[in-house]
């Protein structure tokens, strides 16, 4: 039995994991001819807080977001991805790529980077892909970076 990915979630942050996950992402999109979905949540606790004074730091965010995932679309449509798809969230990255990216978008694997926590972080607050892993309606690949 063959296993085929056709709607492949992969979650960047701009990080080493995310790009190394972001580079496996295409060879599997292309070997499976799949729609690449390109997820990124600005992960609005961070800045929660501070917004109340300055929205410009959630609108610096948002640029970040969209000239981030314009770069990686345009790099996996250059690596022969023919189907790229951008999508830009708002809240907890744990939650909105498992819960509710992955289903909108009907995925069946999503690919993250491991993170780069230490283990008092993990601890505390658990790690992003370790959540996805967790809640995931699909299959999971998490990619290290090394």
């Amino acid at each position: 039995m063959e296993f085929e990915y056709k709607h492949i979630v992969v979650a960047v942050d701009g990080s080493n994991a995310a790009e190394f996950a972001f580079n496996k992402a295409i060879d599997i999109a292309r070997r499976n001819n799949a729609q690449l979905i390109l997820s990124h949540v600005v992960d609005t606790r961070a800045f929660a807080t501070v917004e109340a004074y300055d929205r410009s730091l959630a609108m610096q965010a948002e640029t970040y977001a969209t000239e981030l995932l314009n770069d990686y679309q345009e790099k996996a449509k250059k690596e022969g991805v023919q189907d790229v798809v951008i999508d830009v969230e708002y809240g907890s990255p744990k939650v909105k790529i498992g819960k509710e990216v992955a289903p909108k978008y009907n995925a069946d694997l999503i690919i993250c980077g491991a993170t780069g926590l230490n283990a008092v972080e993990r601890f505390f607050i658990g790690s992003v892909s370790e959540h996805i892993t967790r809640y995931a309606p699909c299959d999971v690949l998490v990619v290290r970076a090394s």
